[in-house]
């Protein structure tokens, strides 16, 4: 073991969340190029953009859970979330890869469906990023006591992830989004696999239901946990459902935004059809930009220090209920891209919480041993709210004249889920 993880040196923090930083950048291409390419370059209607983007989230409602279960009794290639990482990373590399060059697949195996071929090459790429999200998560878990020091592994991991996050819209909105998917290639594989020589797993998890079992091994595996009680249920659902409704909002502005766009900005209608594409495309990743960019440093920088003081369920439902108002912002006052930029700003501070401090959570209410297995059930809570918006919202956003209905979802939504975080427990005293 390196003396920068014996030490959980900010130097080994950064290394831990460049795997997840990795299957990040994937996920923001995807949200900034997807919509887009389908809209501009193969002509799919609203309803069938979100069948598409349906695709991803009914691969992980099976894939998170059993790659997490798989990954929490196997170990191969020195590892045991090491080897999906691996995996993962270079299918997404792969995938990211196939995005602009769908037309030239369905022509070379002769399918005669493009939306079949997007569907496939969109189901592939989320279930390879499904594939390593949960490892790359679950691994900050193995590597990292309770506590403050786990809280820091996920809001580090979400602070550099979002910095790169944001690197990948300002790519797309300077260079454009082919470019960002060539270099997003790259920047995928090497994430996935170069920190991995940097980190030791340990080979034994210490089961949190008998604190006794294996307890002499922990600091010589590394663990440095401290095993506390049985898996939390009552906790764990209660959980679920106010992270899944963030996730339905948030799905939904990446999802649609591209059609509130088209009606409310009228520099987009008034420019001719290519630089309309064009604008368009930049549009949004200007928008994201702001919200990754801004998002990568509340995390590290206000998140953990707030939750030292307040608790962390408390300071996430500050942050949600904050992104709801954002949400209403937009569609009340974004009549141009000033404003509209401006009211991206307000919803950094709720997605940088939820994209962190859920995770920490999350895991001091677990089973240690099956980390791997929760985290993937805690995913559903993410996939399921993104396939109802994907499939059910889309016919609903179609049919509404107001395009403008997509933020009031988001709002609803969010303000949802920030009441329902007050009835989560806090697992320990803060201050």
């Amino acid at each position: 073991m390196l003396t920068i993880q014996k030490k959980l040196s900010n130097l080994f923090y950064v290394i831990l969340g460049l795997p997840s930083t990795a299957m990040g950048f994937a996920l923001s291409i995807q949200i900034a190029v997807l919509s887009w390419i389908l809209r501009t370059k193969y002509n799919l209607e609203i309803d069938q953009i979100g069948i598409v983007w349906a695709a991803g989230p009914i691969a992980g409602i099976l894939g998170q859970p059993i790659i997490g279960m798989i990954s929490d009794k196997v170990w191969f290639w020195g590892g045991r979330r090491r080897p999906f990482i691996i995996i993962g990373g270079i299918l997404a590399g792969l995938m990211i890869f196939a995005l602009p060059n769908i037309d030239k697949i369905d022509n070379f195996f002769g399918i005669g469906s493009l939306m079949a071929v997007a569907i496939t090459v969109a189901l592939t790429l989320d279930l390879s990023i499904n594939i390593s999200f949960n490892p790359t998560r679950s691994i900050i878990a193995d590597v990292t006591p309770d506590g403050q020091p786990r809280t820091k592994g996920y809001t580090w991991m979400q602070s550099i992830s979002n910095l790169f996050g944001s690197a990948a819209y300002l790519i797309g909105a300077l260079a454009g989004n082919y470019f960002l998917i060539y270099a997003g290639v790259a920047i995928v594989i090497i994430f996935s696999i170069l920190p991995l020589f940097f980190i030791e797993e340990p080979r034994k998890l210490i089961s949190s239901v008998d604190p006794g079992k294996n307890a002499g091994n922990t600091a010589k595996e590394g663990m440095g946990h401290t095993p506390k009680s049985p898996t939390q249920w009552g906790e764990l659902f209660k959980l679920y459902f106010a992270h899944g409704f963030s996730w339905l909002g948030i799905q939904t502005m990446f999802v649609y935004m591209f059609a509130f766009l088209e009606q409310k900005m009228p520099a987009l209608s008034n420019t001719s059809v290519p630089d309309q594409n064009a604008r368009l495309g930049q549009m949004i990743g200007w928008s994201f930009f702001i919200l990754n960019a801004a998002g990568s440093i509340w995390p590290a920088f206000l998140l953990e220090p707030m939750s030292k003081k307040l608790g962390r369920v408390k300071t996430h439902a500050m942050m949600v209920a904050t992104m709801a108002l954002g949400y209403f912002g937009i569609v009340l006052w974004a009549k141009n891209a000033v404003i509209l930029y401006s009211m991206m700003c307000i919803l950094t501070f709720g997605w940088a919480a939820v994209v962190s401090l859920p995770f920490a959570i999350m895991s001091e209410k677990v089973d240690k041993a099956r980390m791997g297995f929760f985290m993937g059930i805690f995913n559903l809570s993410v996939v399921i709210p993104q396939l109802i918006s994907s499939s059910v919202l889309g016919t609903v956003i179609k049919n509404s004249a107001d395009k403008g209905m997509i933020f009031i979802i988001s709002g609803f939504s969010l303000a949802i889920s920030a009441v329902l975080w007050l009835f989560v427990k806090e697992n320990r005293k803060v201050g």
